[in-house]
């Protein structure tokens, strides 16, 4: 089992972060096509990011990934595994992300982000949010213990502590579906905290902080124009659809309130990575601008210098 003196170790404090999404789409891979990763952590560097999460543009050959880095003095924050615990076992599950785990650790990563991709409808961001596929409630314990014996395993193995991503259209959609998931699990099972998709999803990131605190160990950073977000649910988009329409946007430009997240930085000491993330089409949000711009907000609101 892992102690909570995680969040005794590592960083001396919050280190600020951007994900690749800004530059390419890890689905949507016209998005962003033709963007190299020098484009990337040049303009990430620029402005003013301490690391990056992994991108399907970068080496995954472990010393290309490390030298690259290394030349744009930018860290390895984590990187996205596509899990399937709701169909496999932990043994083929710790087969599938050997590969991946690696490349974590050996670039010197210290959380990954575990994304559940089993028991999704077939296509699941390209059909209606409302037509989500929902794990049966009897369901829950069994691959609640499959996620704890697997974290363990990960952190035991690698020395990844394992974040789940509560995630639209996955099985932790919601706030009762991820409480009674995260209930069910072991303190192994971390907690990636996404403003973003909170939001989307139709509660407060803050329920989050106020029942889960302590596992939360890893932040992504993402906002949501909220007149979008009424938009895609009265007409019954896909995810995709909402991603292309602007839905997510960076921290200052949509409609969430960051002060509470700011609070909780402040008050609980937290020590992990800042991830400033958000899918939009690199054509109408051109990247340095935007990231840019959001490193100045998140600096100014959320760190606690500043709160």
């Amino acid at each position: 089992m892992i102690k909570d003196a995680f969040y005794c170790a590592g960083h001396p404090a919050p280190q600020l972060g951007v994900s690749p999404l800004s530059w390419v789409n890890e689905v949507l891979q016209y998005l962003g096509a033709g963007t190299s990763a020098e484009q990337c952590l040049n303009e990430a560097k620029q402005a003013g990011f301490q690391g990056v999460e992994l991108s399907r543009i970068f080496p995954r050959e472990s010393g290309a990934l490390k030298q690259l880095l290394e030349e744009h003095q930018l860290q390895l924050i984590s990187g996205w595994h596509d899990g399937f615990l709701t169909e496999r076992s932990v043994e083929q599950e710790m087969d599938a992300v050997h590969n991946h785990a690696s490349l974590l650790q050996e670039n010197g990563a210290k959380v990954m982000v575990y994304g559940e991709c089993g028991w999704m409808a077939d296509n699941a961001l390209d059909v209606p949010l409302n037509a989500r596929r929902r794990l049966p409630d009897a369901q829950v314990k069994a691959y609640a213990e499959r996620l704890s014996v697997f974290a363990d395993a990960l952190y035991n193995q690698y020395g990844l502590r394992l974040a789940y991503h509560h995630h639209l259209m996955m099985v932790a959609e919601t706030l009762p579906e991820i409480r009674a998931l995260l209930s069910a699990c072991s303190p192994s099972v971390g907690l990636l905290l996404d403003t973003g998709h909170a939001t989307a999803a139709g509660f407060s990131y803050t329920q989050l902080i106020e029942e889960f605190a302590d596992r939360i160990c890893h932040i992504h950073l993402k906002d949501v124009r909220l007149d979008r977000l009424q938009q895609v649910r009265a007409s019954g988009m896909t995810f995709n659809e909402a991603v292309l329409s602007g839905m997510f946007t960076v921290p200052g430009d949509g409609g969430i309130d960051f002060r509470p997240l700011a609070e909780f930085i402040a008050r609980s000491g937290y020590q992990g990575w800042m991830v400033v993330e958000a899918e939009q089409d690199p054509a109408k949000a051109p990247p340095l601008d935007t990231v840019t711009r959001a490193q100045r907000y998140v600096a100014q609101h959320l760190l606690p210098a500043n709160v």
